[in-house]
């Protein structure tokens, strides 16, 4: 959808070999590579208009259990995929130095973000946990499937604004990775 080079940097620094693929590439071209995951880039714009073309898409993605991270519009459209809703934000988040709480260990991170659409806490799926929050705004700010290997963060953890406090996700996507591969074969 638009993805940082920085991103895929990280990616290979994490031990991916990456391939990228346009936006509009269907789930049979993607799962026709044999991925070991999938990674949902950032881009700009309203994740309901890139959703018309994507969801579909994601949602055969998401069927094929191959384990998925997402990151911003790659966030939302995620989280619309599995059943959430997004919504314009009065004021979007620009800049770094945006903290945001793990939920599971109540560290706070440091982050950079970019958008102005955010996943609705409302009418979450229940197979859906946040995993994160904004602490100027308590929006949603990462996303965890509760049975499939699926994750999702709202800022950008390419950008590294702290002591790289969120790079880790990429070694935690990984990880996710290798142990799906261990289980499928």
């Amino acid at each position: 959808y638009g993805v940082k080079h920085n991103i895929l940097r990280n990616l290979t620094e994490a031990g991916c070999r990456v391939t990228v693929v346009p936006a509009k590439t269907s789930a049979k071209e993607i799962l026709s590579l044999n991925p070991n995951g999938i990674f949902l880039s950032n881009g700009p714009g309203d994740p309901e208009a890139t959703g018309q073309y994507a969801l579909p898409v994601i949602r055969e993605l998401i069927d094929s259990g191959i384990p998925i991270f997402g990151i911003c519009l790659g966030h939302q459209l995620l989280g619309r995929a599995l059943g959430a809703k997004t919504e314009k934000m009065p004021q979007g988040h620009r800049g770094a130095n945006h903290p945001v709480k793990e939920l599971a260990t109540g560290r706070v991170l440091i982050t950079s973000q970019n958008h102005g659409f955010a996943v609705s806490k409302d009418g979450l799926p229940a197979d859906l946990e946040i995993t994160h929050i904004s602490l100027f705004d308590s929006t949603v700010q990462g996303l965890r499937h509760k049975t499939k290997p699926i994750f999702c963060l709202q800022g950008h953890p390419e950008a590294s604004p702290g002591p790289h406090d969120t790079q880790e996700y990429f070694r935690q996507f990984v990880e996710m990775m290798k142990t799906h591969h261990a289980r499928a074969a």
